[in-house]
């Protein structure tokens, strides 16, 4: 599969989303397939960066499996050759499934994107510099952009189908969903935010905040589900260079970011769709940090031949 193109499988397809798209397999299992494609502000770029469906899909299994019995999850098999085994039907498609297709137990998803913070940064920042609250609950005076919370906070969030997700108090996910169900995504939320955040800091990594997904399978168990612990759905920083009081350089899509901010910043860009044409060396950077994140947390590189 190149940087560019996404094979249509011979499978219904359930849904196309920024990244993704969801395959239904059978009444109990799904196949996911993440692209290269790339989003920046709610706005996804004509141009896709390389590796990175491969980064996200790889790097979320590596993660399930150092969970081990942790937590449930919906992870079945991320390896081409089981997912063809498992579904003959692909075998011509295996090229294009190689690295980037996750085959998945299906589950009824919770309509919540249930969020960890570790530090104060993003919406969680811009909320308490103009109202000292998160989710509306009153936080401590006097912090700092990057402070670090002890214990973490879970501040989950609604998931919006357009535009940006909107941050919740617990209580809501309560009333939307019952107490044992709000209580057992907060306790599974926390642990995998930790199990992560000490795996990570151990190679020099934060993990400053990250969401995660649930649902629930035929079985009534409760399912780590989507992508866990990526650059996509983590703000990751490196250990040696944090300095709180603003800001942090993080192993993600910054370079992205910034080039976009500077468009916006000079009117060349309103920040809305069409966005602005990358340069090679915008794309080239940012496929370079997807990579070094999977190296770093991993301790290998991503084998890009089988790509």
């Amino acid at each position: 599969m190149t940087a560019q193109t996404l094979e249509r499988l011979p499978l219904p397809l359930l849904r196309s989303g920024k990244v993704r798209e969801v395959y239904e397999v059978d009444a109990g299992r799904l196949l996911l397939v993440a692209s290269d494609r790339v989003s920046a502000f709610d706005v996804v770029m004509r141009e896709r960066v390389p590796y990175k469906g491969a980064v996200l899909t790889q790097l979320t299994a590596w993660w399930l499996r150092q969970l081990g019995g942790l937590v449930p999850h919906h992870m079945l098999a991320a390896d081409a050759d089981a997912i063809v085994g498992e579904l003959p039907a692909l075998e011509p498609h295996r090229a294009a499934l190689a690295g980037r297709a996750m085959l998945c137990t299906r589950t009824e998803v919770f309509p919540v994107e249930c969020v960890v913070r570790g530090y104060l940064s993003g919406s969680a920042w811009k909320e308490y510099r103009h109202r000292g609250t998160l989710a509306g609950e009153p936080l401590p005076a006097g912090l700092r952009e990057s402070d670090r919370f002890d214990p973490p906070r879970f501040s989950p969030a609604t998931k919006a189908e357009t535009g940006h997700d909107e941050n919740i108090p617990v209580a809501e996910v309560t009333r939307r969903l019952g107490a044992d169900v709000a209580s057992a995504l907060e306790r599974l939320s926390r642990l995998v935010y930790t199990r992560g955040r000490d795996l990570a800091g151990a190679r020099g990594i934060i993990i400053a905040d990250t969401k995660f997904e649930f649902g629930r399978d035929r079985a009534g168990v409760i399912r780590l589900i989507d992508e866990v612990l990526t650059p996509d759905s983590s703000r990751f920083w490196a250990a040696d260079r944090y300095t709180p009081g603003g800001p942090q350089p993080s192993f993600d899509k910054q370079p992205l970011r910034d080039y976009l901010d500077v468009e916006r910043r000079a009117g060349r860009w309103n920040g809305d769709a069409p966005p602005p044409t990358l340069p090679a060396s915008v794309i080239e950077a940012t496929s370079a940090r997807y990579l070094e994140a999977f190296a770093r947390l991993t301790g290998a590189p991503l084998p890009l031949t089988d790509l």
